[in-house]
């Protein structure tokens, strides 16, 4: 039996799934509807000093980390096989782009997190 690679991004792309599922259209609340006009938060809630205390803490780090690469990866991988709908073969190219696209955003991610410091 060949072996494959195909249950890591299967797992990437479920785990994705399910947070933008159920944290994703929060997000888009909060950030688009409850901040912005003052109901039911605070409209200084999303002030950079707060969202940098956020970011600079290991929890706020941690979980702005999984977001972002999660999101990524699962939109990544929804769009190669998405591909194979509108008629275009996904070959390795396609593969690299897509895969290699989620890795640059989770490793861009990263980097940007750490360099923000503790």
């Amino acid at each position: 039996m060949k072996r494959s690679n195909a249950p890591i991004f299967w797992l990437l792309f479920g785990a994705g799934g399910m947070l933008s599922a159920l944290l994703g259209t929060m997000l888009v609340f909060i950030t688009g509807l409850a901040v912005p006009l003052g109901w039911p938060l605070r409209s200084d809630l999303m002030s950079y000093p707060h969202m940098l205390a956020f970011a600079q803490n290991w929890v706020g780090k941690g979980l702005v980390f999984v977001v972002i690469a999660l999101f990524a990866w699962h939109a990544m991988h929804r769009i190669f096989h998405s591909l194979h709908d509108v008629g275009i073969h996904t070959g390795a190219a396609a593969r690299a782009v897509c895969y290699g696209g989620a890795l640059l955003i989770t490793v861009v991610a990263a980097q940007s997190l750490l360099s923000l410091g503790f």
